[in-house]
Parts: C-alpha cells; structure tokens; sequence
C-alpha cells in the first residue's frame, strides 16, 4: 500500500502497533519483521495471513500445545556454513541440532488431521523436507553438552587415552613433591597451581631457590613464588603436547562436520525461516489476544463495513483504567463513498477517522482486529491522511498553505482504490473562502469515486454531503442535558457543534455567552438550534428503538415459551391417547381370553351333553351376539334370583361373582390383586377389583 505522506503512519499510530507486536516476538528473524511489517494490496495474501493469525489464535484460545518452544536466531551460524573452510564450534553445532529437531516435532505435529484443520498454518512448511540425517551427523560426533566425543576418530581416542594416562602419572609425581616439601616446609599452599597450562608449586619466595625447577612467577604481594619442579618437567611437556594434539584434532574434527553439514546449508536456512514465521504468527495471535481481534471478511473492491469497531490503542489504554471503549459502526460502499463527520470537539471525530484507517492498514497487514466478525474489509492501494497543523517552517508555509499543498495531492493523486482522511476540511482560512475550497476538494475527491472520511465545522459541507449523491453526513452524538460527548458516531445526520453548549459547560460567563449570540446571524443560529434538536430527537428516536427492540426480544421469548408449553399439553393428550388406546385393547384382550375360556367349557359341554341343540343355541349366542343385551340381562336375572351380593373382602373358598359376565365361581386363592377363580371346570385368573362376594339365597331359604 502506498502512503501519503510518509508520516501516515506515525499519524495513524500504526508505528506503536508494529511496537506491540515486535514485544510478542521471542526471535531477531520476527521481531526485524514485525518492525517492517508489509500491508499487502493482494487479496490472496492478505488472506493467508489472516487465516494463519486465526488459526494461531484458535490454537491459544483452546490450549492446544503447538511445537516453536527453540526460537533461535542463527542467522550468522547459517552463513559460517554457506563459506567453504569455516569451522562452527560444538555450542554452535548443538544449536543447528535443535534447529532440525525443532522442525522434527513441526513435521511430527502436522498429522493428516492437521494438515486439513490448519490448513494455513501448514503452508509455512510446504517446500520444506524433513531431513534426519542432520541430526544424526551431529550426534555421531558431539554429545549432550557440545563436547566432541572420545569416539569422533581413532586419532582422538589414542590421544585422549595417553592423556589420561600421562596426567595421571604427573598427579601422582605430583602428590609426592607436595608432601615432600611440605614436610621441610617450603610450601605456602598444598594445593597444586597452575601457570600458562603448566602444573606449578606455591612456594614461600624465600626458599624458592631451595626447589629445582623453573620459576614462572610470584603473587601481588611477592610472597609466594610458582616453580615448576625439575621432575615434572617432562611429563608436563608430553601432556601439554597431547593436549595441543588434542585441540588439533578436535579442530579437524569439526571442521570435518562443518563441511558436511554446509551441503544442507539451504535447508537449514528454509528451516530457520519456518520457525521464524511460527515464531510472527505467535506474536500476531497474541496481539489479537491483548486487544480481542476477530477474523474479519475481505473482499477485492473498495469497500468499508465495521461493525462494532474499536481503536486497538484507545481499547487498551482503557482496559488499564478501566473506562469503556465505544465501538464505532461505519459502511462505505458504491453509494455512499466519503463520510462528512460534524459535532463537537473533543466529541471523538479525529479517534473515529483513526479508528477506521489504523484497522484497515492491520488488515492488510494480515492482523486481526477488535471488531465484530460480521465486518468486511475492502482493499486499498492507497491511503492519504491530513491531520492537524502541518504547516513547514523550512518552506515557510502558512497551516492553510500547507494544507492545500496536501489537498492538492489528494485531488490529483485519489482514485477508486483510494482511502483518505482529511481531519478539519477547509480550516485555517476565512470561513467562507474556506468552506467554499473545501466544497470544491469534496466534489472533486467525489468524481475520482475515491473512499474517504472527513472532519468539519463548516455548514456548507453539511448541507452539500446531504444532497449530493456518494456523500453522506454523519455526527457525533452530544448530551445536550448535561453537556457531555457521548463519542458516539450517528450515521445521515449532520452534528451541531454546540459552541455555545459548551461555553456553558466549562462555566463561561452568561453575559458573553449571549453577547456571541447576538452577533451570529439569526439564521445561521436557528439552524445550529435545528441541528441540536434533530440530534437530541435521533437520540430519542434510538433509545425507542432500542425499547421496542428489547420488547420484540421479550415477545419472541414469550411466544417461544407459549409454543414450549402448547407443543408439551399436546404431548400430554397424545400420551392420554394411547394410554386410552392401550386400555381398551388390554380390555379386548381379556374379552378373547373370555371367550376362549367360554368355548372350552361349551366344548366340554357338547361332549357331556346329549341335546347338542341346547349346547348348539349357547354357541350362537355366544359367537353371533344377535340379542347379546337381553341374554346378558336374562342371566344377570337368572344369576340374581339365585344369588345375593354380600361384599366384603374377598378370600379363599368365597364364592363371588365377576361383574363384567355375571358369572358365579369359587375362589381357589389369591395371588397379589388378582385372584384364581374356578368357573365351572377352568380356572382363571380375574381382577380382584373385578369381582363381588355372593351367597346362594337357596340355602338360606
């Protein structure tokens, strides 16, 4: 994106952004480009980088480990190993290995599964390979601390072998000269020294020439002389030629190495790069953390829609002293362009034109920021801004001179792909004149169909952005009642700017305040007094709104319940239903049992019997149930002149009568709420609620 002038930047504080983000980075390789940080005009781009924040954030937010523990800058151990004959040390080497071992667990953490649900996070890798054999030539070689390993080379280890062997005939020679001559007492410490790489004695300067050997110095106070002794001179010459022989061969050694691993060079390089990138998209998702960052739509046109929009800066400022942020809602599109915002100072125009640049310049940067997800960001490839006083003593420029040199660039610079902001329009100059150029840079900003935001006082630019097509009024929201912004942005609506509100707000003398009065131009005055009361009227028109919304929201969940409790009535009766379904086929089940009881018995009967017409006659009655009521009547009759009901409880030997067929049987026993009743020959199992204690009114007679 192309910047005008280069200080927009610093204007739009998109400076302290890249600041925020370069305290996430842990190494040089991300924090050299969050400090350089690209705004990209390529949707495509743009994009990725977004998504890659997201999934980033996605991954924080659910504490899911993922694997950029070792953030290493090596950039100057990669070139050694480009340049053939150079030589890393062992410490260096052992950095490369955690280099290839941090690419390792990267390779190992993208699994199929991954590899799908970050897709974006993954693409950092793509063109990248796992190589192992890194790690295993680093091993082979050195081990957990760096040091080269007695096994590098055969050389090595005869070398390290005699050493050892050699020192520990010196310690020894050693220990005997010690004891010796601190028995005669030449020895100012017993503890053994050591000068230039050469074991020496520390002894009393007055009996240094008592011992045979080399003087190699004296101490501070000269008290105390060093001497290597004449018997180990020998021995301390063949350790310090094994220990030369040793530097040169693990020199040769890593240089060996060295030379090996140069041929991965590229490789590694590709690798410090992927755990450089992992280490910038940690920071931008932590970024989005500090100042909740969403992932926004973006769309290839020149389009602004925020939704709930905050400045990131303003939020976080806030946050520490706990005062609310207001979020601003803005859309500019094909129809409406250029946004003129009016109201009062310190009303929050400068922070809402701010607000709308210093977010479009992170998106594009590929940063999520602190609006609702619901908005969508076009794409620009320009961005202008004029704030404040620029006036250039080097040029000796006027503030209104440079102000035109500025809108001058504007007007012949703007285009479609254009987003500018322009804070006062117009100001510095006579009202009039002003007000009149000022008129005359929105029409022509307006022609070029460039996208942009102004801040003014100036009536004329109210009454124009309200009748001329692509340009629409916007005001900052002021409480009138008690004289305080609101920092609230109301969108087809200019804003007064309660000049003298305000004077009444920090105390102004009333006889001032009218005598400023009586020198405004009555009409100008009636229309400032219509502006305030449009204002404070759109403010009550919203808060109705917002009632008759919460009402809406209430009725929605009265309604919502009343269908609960209708939808749960029904299912009651439908419950009821089959409950009454089941009932009446539990009582056509106990009407066949019946009847089959009935038909054994009549079966029984024709055997035993011998006027098979009689038996014949019960059958039809039973099976046709042509005049079944009066059957059943005539044997209630019959079952009544014989029987009398007695009630009572029931039990075994009773006779009873069972109330649906008025037959008489004998209880044979019972059996929980049922009861075995004999009927004829069969017995059968009836309810107890389903029979009636009787006695035979013959006996009784």
């Amino acid at each position: 994106m192309k910047l005008y002038p280069e200080s927009a930047h610093h204007q739009l504080e998109f400076d302290k952004i890249k600041n925020l983000l370069a305290e996430h980075c842990q190494g040089e390789y991300a924090r050299h480009k969050a400090r350089h940080l690209r705004i990209h005009t390529q949707k495509e781009f743009i994009d990725l980088e977004l998504r890659q924040s997201h999934e980033y954030s996605q991954l924080l937010k659910n504490g899911i480990y993922f694997p950029n523990d070792h953030i290493l800058n090596l950039e100057n151990e990669l070139k050694l190993l480009a340049i053939p004959g150079a030589v890393l040390s062992g410490e260096q080497l052992m950095q490369i290995r955690k280099l290839a071992e941090s690419m390792e667990k990267l390779f190992r953490w993208f699994d199929n599964e991954r590899r799908v649900a970050y897709s974006s996070l993954n693409k950092v890798m793509s063109g990248t390979v796992y190589e192992k054999a890194i790690i295993g030539m680093i091993d082979q070689v050195l081990d957990i601390d760096g040091q080269v390993k007695d096994n590098a080379s055969p050389e090595l280890k005869s070398i390290r072998m005699n050493l050892y062997r050699k020192r520990n005939e010196l310690r020894k020679a050693f220990e005997k000269i010690v004891a010796r001559l601190n028995r005669q007492g030449y020895l100012a410490e017993i503890e053994e020294s050591f000068m230039s790489g050469r074991r020496v004695l520390a002894v009393f300067a007055e009996q240094k020439r008592m011992v045979k050997g080399i003087l190699h110095g004296e101490s501070d106070s000269r008290k105390t002389a060093f001497v290597e002794p004449e018997e180990t001179m020998e021995l301390n010459n063949e350790v310090y030629e094994l220990e030369n022989d040793e530097r040169k061969e693990v020199y040769r050694i890593l240089r060996e190495l060295t030379a090996k691993l140069s041929s991965w060079s590229s490789l590694l390089a590709a690798y410090h790069r992927v755990v450089g990138e992992y280490d910038f998209i940690r920071a931008k998702a932590k970024l989005a953390a500090d100042i909740q960052g969403e992932y926004p739509s973006v769309l290839d046109k020149a389009h602004v829609q925020l939704v709930q929009a905050y400045h990131p800066l303003l939020y976080l400022y806030n946050q520490k002293t706990n005062k609310p942020t207001i979020p601003v809602s803005i859309t500019l599109d094909d129809t409406k362009r250029i946004l003129v915002i009016s109201g009062p100072n310190a009303g929050g125009k400068t922070v809402t034109l701010k607000t709308v640049g210093l977010l479009q310049m992170m998106v594009q940067s590929g940063l999520l920021v602190p609006v609702d997800p619901s908005s969508q960001f076009g794409i620009f490839k320009q961005l202008m801004i004029h704030i404040g006083d620029t006036q250039s003593i080097e040029f000796e420029l006027s503030t209104y001179s440079s102000h035109l040199v500025h809108m001058k660039y504007f007007m012949e610079n703007a285009n479609g792909k254009t987003l500018f902001f322009i804070d006062e329009l117009g100001s510095g100059s006579d009202p009039n004149l002003g007000g009149a150029f000022a008129e005359v840079i929105l029409q022509e900003l307006a022609k070029k169909h460039a996208f942009g935001i102004v801040t003014t006082h100036y009536l004329n630019l109210k009454i124009m952005a309200g009748k001329t097509p692509g340009i629409i009024n916007g005001a900052m929201a002021f409480d009138e009642k008690n004289l305080q912004p609101q920092y609230k942005l109301l969108i087809g609506k200019p804003g007064s700017s309660y000049t003298f509100s305000i004077a009444e707000r920090i105390g102004l003398n009333k006889d001032l305040i009218n005598r400023a009065r009586s020198l405004v131009a009555e009409d100008q005055y009636r229309l400032d007094k219509l502006l305030n009361r449009t204002e404070q009227d759109l403010r009550d028109l919203e808060k109705k709104e917002k009632e008759l919304h919460l009402a809406m929201k209430e009725n929605d969940r009265l309604k919502k319940e009343m269908e609960r409790v209708m939808n749960k009535e029904k299912h009651d009766q439908q419950v009821q239903l089959l409950k009454e379904q089941n009932r009446v086929s539990e009582e056509r089940i106990d009407y066949l049992k019946d009847m089959e009881r009935k038909l054994k018995q009549l079966l029984i009967e024709w055997r035993k019997e011998e006027d098979k017409g009689k038996v014949i006659k019960q059958m039809n009655a039973l099976l046709f149930k042509k005049d079944e009521k009066k059957t059943v009547n005539k044997m209630q009759k019959k079952i009544d002149s014989r029987f009398a009901e007695i009630g009572g409880d029931i039990k075994a030997g009773d006779k009873v009568k069972m109330k649906l067929n008025h037959q008489v049987g004998e209880v044979l026993e019972l059996r929980g709420k049922r009861a075995v009743v004999k009927v004829g020959l069969l017995p059968m199992q009836v309810d107890l609620k389903d029979l009636v204690v009787v006695r035979e009114k013959m006996k009784e007679e």
